[in-house]
């Protein structure tokens, strides 16, 4: 019987770990082993400890985070003439400069600029800003204008052109569903279920969740529809051409060897995980629980060179001050514990990590005690490799546009910065332009 396969969004997002402790290997992929040269083979165990490498961590504050009410700008009256009942008092904001000052549920990030190891950069945006969740976020991974798309991501632009011969855990999500930053032609990284992930950090505990996946993808399937409504069953002409693959054929090769890919990194991620020495405790939430997974990764030396996690709950649009100083304090939390362990393992130096978000909120507070979308907004890189200090001026609160701040920093400068000047890339092959440098990190 023919196996109905699921697109690779699909089987990534299934949780690849699961099949680490699977007893039996689907038949094609035992093909896949027959047919591969063994020099092949080796390629997808091989994992350089990349002592001396450059990490990247990207932390997506899904949702729209408040700039606002995260770097308050507490010298401006308009502030608080605007919000009248959700603005942090001024008592109760760490003072940056007389206009702006770190919000009180992240002392740890406010720390970290107090010791020179984080920068902010101030009104983060792109020209015609969207405000769809789905879209922004498209725009923001992608790294594209807001009047056009891509098929690639920016990580998976720069595995495809700055990465060649790496291995496939080059990059690194941990997530159910391939962030579209990682989508490539070429060399695509691994997302991986965190839940799957944390039997390593449970003293071997068995989960009931654990999925099967290897199994799914032989097993016929009464769902055999992409998301874009193309049958993977039969594999279209539409499905080949939208992955960049030459043939049908092609496309069951990709999967296979990306099936074999994830078995063989799953593996080896998770007895690095097991050896970690790390005692520091994290919190115990999403967040918390990823950013440990990352630095056990780290720990154990692991060539990726790029992570990728997301800390959701940002769209705040009713009882703003109940919910959203949660979720910055989550954050904040999580980061103390992660880079208190980076510090112990002594990659200190070679962590930066950057938050993002895909837009911010609108400066008037709405009906409802929250915030509706609104366009640009602050992000954090935290490490040190990094320049300290503030980049950009902050945005005007009273010449808006349609009610939204104004950017004065595009989003893909801070990439060009990344990509240039930590990750050693080409931002101009990445990103398809030149945009300006900012002055982030420590080499140049």
């Amino acid at each position: 019987m023919t196996p109905h396969l699921s697109t690779r969004r699909k089987f990534l997002r299934t949780g690849v770990l699961g099949a680490a402790a699977t007893a039996s290997v689907p038949a094609f992929l035992e093909r896949t082993f027959a047919g591969m040269h063994n020099a092949a083979a080796a390629s997808a165990t091989q994992f350089a400890t990349g002592k001396d490498s450059p990490i990247f961590v990207v932390v997506q504050l899904a949702g729209g985070n408040d700039g606002l009410n995260t770097i308050v700008p507490w010298g401006h009256d308009d502030y608080y003439t605007a919000r009248k009942k959700i603005a942090i008092p001024q008592n109760e904001v760490t003072v940056i400069d007389d206009e702006i000052g770190f919000a009180p549920s992240i002392p740890f990030i406010r720390e970290a600029y107090d010791n020179g190891e984080m920068t902010l950069v101030q009104g983060v945006g792109y020209p015609n800003p969207n405000r769809s969740h789905f879209r922004s976020t498209e725009i923001w991974e992608q790294a594209t204008s807001s009047d056009r798309t891509a098929r690639t991501g920016w990580l998976g632009r720069y595995f495809d052109n700055d990465c060649q011969g790496a291995d496939p855990t080059v990059g690194i999500a941990l997530a159910n569903q391939q962030p579209d930053a990682f989508a490539a032609e070429e060399k695509q990284g691994i997302s991986l279920s965190a839940p799957e992930l944390y039997k390593w950090i449970d003293n071997d505990e068995e989960h009931e969740s654990r999925n099967n996946v290897f199994e799914q993808l032989n097993e016929p399937s009464s769902d055999s529809m992409t998301e874009s409504g193309a049958s993977t069953g039969n594999m279209t002409a539409g499905t080949v051409k939208d992955t960049g693959l030459k043939s049908a054929a092609d496309s069951l090769d990709f999967l296979e060897h990306t099936a074999l890919d994830a078995r063989v990194s799953s593996d080896t991620i998770g007895q690095l995980i097991k050896k970690s020495n790390s005692r520091t405790v994290y919190p115990n939430t999403p967040i918390g629980r990823n950013l440990q997974l990352i630095s056990r990764m780290i720990e154990g030396g692991l060539s990726t060179r790029v992570y990728y996690a997301s800390h959701g709950g940002f769209d705040t649009h009713t009882n703003q001050t109940g919910s959203h100083p949660i979720r910055l304090g989550q954050l904040d939390d999580s980061l103390r514990a992660f880079f208190k362990d980076i510090k112990a393992q002594g990659n200190f130096n070679r962590v930066v990590l950057m938050t993002f978000s895909e837009f911010g909120r609108r400066v008037n507070e709405n009906a409802s005690g929250g915030t509706d979308h609104g366009a640009a907004a602050p992000l954090f890189l935290l490490g040190g490799g990094i320049k300290p200090g503030v980049v950009g001026k902050h945005p005007s609160l009273t010449d808006l546009h349609q009610g939204d701040i104004k950017f004065n920093v595009d989003f893909r400068s801070v990439y060009a910065s990344v990509l240039d000047n930590w990750l050693e890339g080409s931002s101009e092959a990445v990103l398809g332009g030149k945009f300006p440098k900012l002055d982030l990190f420590k080499k140049a």
